[in-house]
């Protein structure tokens, strides 16, 4: 309900919230309401006042304001969205139409059941005008009402029906304009909880982005520069007595490093700027058996492998299982000392997917420490870890073997690849 001509009426009391167009929908309904008590009370009431006028022009001219208020009561009701936006850029519609009311109120008397279409005046206009408006029209009412007096004050009551009803429209405008003020409070309020909940969203992505991007660099450009500096250093100690053959096998590990640090950081990159996947779903075991193979290669660790069955998991899944992996395999070769690895895929009920990693080494430190501490102490491989079990819906834990070693195991929820028809949904 937009209402080009609002923003004079609107400033007489609190300024309106941005969110406009809420909060006057709210008004618009109890406008509308408010209509609806109105013209009933017409309704009810005009017989009253056709039946205490004579023949001629007093009969026509009640007749006249009974069909325009009826009618003016019914079109706001049915059609505020066509009507409501007149009335509030004109507030003399509203006064015009208070003329109608006096004219049937002259007609009946203070004690009818026009009182009560008398009381619906200053309530509308607390509603859509604010405090100025309200008094104006209120002033008005009371006007009307002093002459409705004056007309019937040999009857009997007259006086004590009029202050009655002038102190209804006292107290309608006031209801009026505290419940306008109380919708425009409640619509700020909402919009400046809104504009929270919005800053905490942008800065929870942002948050999410730098960890997603830490651990990204973390498992794949930091690692490879890590193995690079390493080779590189191994190069140097034996250049001066190592034969040609053992530094041009350096060299070339050198150069596959430094090649394959390119190509994970190019793939960082490239994931950040389009930040959709477009990898066809890979095979979780495959992947399994040859991150064993290359690490069995570069430390003469042997790996055993135990590959259950399990469904096609998402590209993003498969990554994030395999990243927990070689990070699991990495400390193995750093830390663990460790003779044997075993790596075991399995799924548990419900419908879960369990990936493990044990060894044979020296273990963890007794007490087995808590994954918070580890992760305050710089150890931010497992810090990664844990979150990425964590994006899978899942969690990440860190035991003693039954025998000594340590245990890295992964749960999560087994989540088939969508199929490719459900790709373009």
């Amino acid at each position: 309900m937009t209402m080009p001509h609002t923003r004079g009426y609107l400033e007489d009391d609190a300024p309106a919230p941005p969110t406009l167009r809420l909060q006057l929908g709210a008004l618009q309904t109890l406008c509308r309401q408010t209509f609806a008590v109105r013209l009933a009370a017409l309704l009810v009431g005009t017989p009253f006042a056709l039946a205490n006028t004579g023949t001629g022009a007093p009969r026509y001219a009640a007749l006249a304001a009974a069909v325009l208020g009826i009618t003016a009561s019914y079109a706001m009701l049915r059609d505020w969205h066509r009507f409501g936006p007149r009335v509030l850029a004109h507030p003399g519609l509203m006064a015009l139409d208070l003329l109608f009311v006096a004219t049937l109120l002259f007609a009946a008397s203070p004690a009818s059941p026009l009182a009560y279409a008398t009381v619906c005046t200053p309530l509308l206009s607390g509603l859509l005008y604010g405090w100025r408006g309200t008094g104006v029209l209120t002033g008005l009412q009371l006007v009307v009402l002093v002459t409705v007096f004056r007309a019937w004050s040999h009857h009997p009551g007259a006086g004590a029906n009029t202050a009655l009803l002038a102190g209804f429209c006292v107290a309608a405008g006031i209801i009026g304009v505290t419940l306008r003020n109380l919708v425009f409070r409640f619509g700020a309020a909402g919009q400046a909880l809104a504009e929270v909940n919005a800053r905490l969203a942008v800065a929870e992505a942002l948050a999410a982005e730098r960890a997603r991007l830490a651990r990204e660099m973390h498992d794949s450009v930091a690692k490879t520069l890590h193995g690079l500096a390493l080779t590189a250093e191994a190069l140097a100690a034996s250049a001066d007595h190592a034969d040609p053959g053992t530094l041009k096998r350096q060299a070339v590990t050198v150069a596959a490093a430094a090649r394959r640090a390119a190509t994970e950081s190019r793939h960082v990159l490239t994931h950040l700027r389009t930040r959709t996947d477009t990898r066809a779903p890979a095979d979780l075991a495959e992947e399994l058996r040859a991150h064993a193979a290359d690490f069995t290669a570069r430390t003469d660790i042997p790996t055993t492998l135990d590959l259950g069955a399990h469904p096609d998991l998402p590209p993003d899944t498969v990554h994030h299982l395999l990243a927990i992996t070689s990070e699991a395999l990495e400390n193995v070769r750093r830390h663990a000392r460790a003779g044997h690895v075993r790596l075991t895929l399995a799924t548990a009920p419900p419908e879960a997917l369990v990936l493990r990693v044990e060894d044979d080494g020296t273990g963890l430190p007794q007490p087995v420490p808590q994954l918070a501490d580890l992760t305050r102490s710089g150890h931010f491989g497992l810090l990664g870890m844990a979150e990425r079990a964590r994006s899978l819906g899942g969690d990440l834990s860190l035991t003693g073997g039954p025998l000594g070693g340590t245990v890295v195991e992964v749960r999560a929820p087994a989540l088939p690849a969508p199929h490719k028809e459900a790709a373009h949904v």
